[in-house]
């Protein structure tokens, strides 16, 4: 069997080189795909910059040269940091993460003139007419896609560290008789690591503390790597005391920057982490939580299995909220729960990857109504890889569960 050890700066400036992951791994073909993909990617912008510029071996080498450096440049983040070279590490992921948003939206820009252009050709082909007028020269096909995308990308860093708060009211008569209203904050995809630190955590946990809520929930992905290093991320969290606690469940990338270690960063920031199991809240309503399926792959201790078991043991006179991480609703889980909190589409993150994100998960973001339960899916409050987010603003999301008026039950 061959493995691999895939070198992924972690929270601390230290590779995660320590897990061995097989070709049958999740994380493993995932990796390869993208490496394919990326590399097509740079290949495609290397074309068009040759065919605008008229690049000969003199220029078009160090061209290529500067696009595989910038290409690779995340896995020598990986190899910095393993040397103790901490600070070219964090610049290395920096630039790199940031140069990948600006390559993507490149390539789509580039694709969308070439498109425009075969349209054109294919219209002038069929009315038998020169339509070359209507169509860009090569360097101008090049140099305004180019334009465009930097300056997309340079909003794209401002857009996220714009924490939206996004409101939802839920209304139900499974509160006890006392209690009118719960106010829950939902966290999802923060992704502490390499580029999300204390500083962006704290712009999240202004934005929670300002609700004062009554619970505190992370719904996956709130750790992207080794955190060690940074106990100020801890005492961030400390500082939040919700008079119901504060509950979390694993996501994916919990189980990609190691388990162990982001398992033990969320109870010591205050998170009770249910893992297929749920708690009692105060005697007001019942939060239960699942692990995030990519455990499976790594043939670590995931519990995500026997959800419709889990949720069918609930007392059904109180209010179900029930924690995964991934939006996916299983048909025989319906009315088992009154409302579903998710992440892991961040909305596609930067536009247009939303209508990949489309082609896997039937429910994107926002609130749906699924008859006798709801869904809600946060656009995320933080990024994964590039620090950027296009048309797909991060949020913190308020959910106040209220008590339904008398003359509508």
């Amino acid at each position: 069997m061959i493995i691999l050890y895939v070198l992924c700066p972690a929270g601390d400036g230290s590779p995660r080189a320590d897990i061995p992951v097989t070709l049958r791994n999740p994380m493993t073909l995932f990796l390869l795909k993208f490496l394919l993909v990326y590399g097509l990617m740079h290949g495609y912008v290397f074309l068009k910059a040759r065919a605008a510029f008229s690049l000969g071996p003199g220029t078009g080498v160090p061209v290529a040269f500067a696009l595989l450096v910038m290409a690779l440049s995340p896995l020598a983040a990986g190899l910095l940091a393993r040397q103790g070279a901490e600070e070219a590490a964090r610049l290395a992921t920096w630039g790199g993460y940031v140069w990948m948003a600006l390559v993507f939206l490149l390539v789509v820009m580039l694709l969308a003139v070439d498109l425009y252009r075969g349209i054109v050709i294919l219209a002038g082909a069929a009315a038998r007419a020169d339509l070359s007028a209507f169509t860009p020269g090569v360097k101008a096909a090049f140099l305004v896609p180019l334009v465009l995308s930097t300056a997309a990308t340079a909003w794209g860093f401002h857009e996220a560290l714009d924490i939206r708060t996004e409101r939802v009211v839920i209304e139900t008569d499974r509160l006890p008789d006392h209690v009118e209203s719960v106010r829950i904050c939902q966290l999802s995809d923060v992704h502490l690591g390499p580029i999300v630190r204390e500083e962006r955590l704290a712009r999240m946990l202004d934005a929670v503390k300002r609700e004062n809520p009554d619970l505190l929930v992370s719904t996956g992905d709130l750790v992207d790597g080794r955190l060690s290093r940074m106990p100020g991320l801890v005492g961030q969290f400390r500082e939040i005391r919700p008079a119901l606690g504060m509950f979390a469940v694993t996501g994916n990338h919990e189980f990609y920057a190691g388990l162990d270690d982001a398992l033990a960063f969320m109870k010591e920031a205050g998170f009770d982490v249910l893992r297929g199991e749920a708690r009692d809240v105060g005697g007001l309503l019942t939060v239960a939580g699942v692990d995030d399926p990519a455990g499976r792959g790594f043939d670590l201790r995931g519990r995500s299995d026997g959800e419709r078991e889990l949720l069918a043991d609930l007392p059904r006179d109180r209010f179900v909220l029930f924690l995964k991480h991934r939006p996916v609703v299983e048909e025989e889980s319906l009315g088992l729960f009154d409302l579903q909190l998710s992440g892991h589409t961040h909305r596609g993150q930067i536009f247009p990857f939303n209508y990949v994100v489309d082609l896997y998960f039937s429910i994107r973001s926002g609130l749906h109504d699924l008859g006798h339960s709801h869904i809600y899916v946060s656009r995320g409050s933080g990024t994964w890889g590039p620090p950027i987010r296009f048309l797909a603003p991060p949020e913190v999301t308020v959910i106040e569960i209220v008590k339904r008026k008398r003359d509508q039950r």
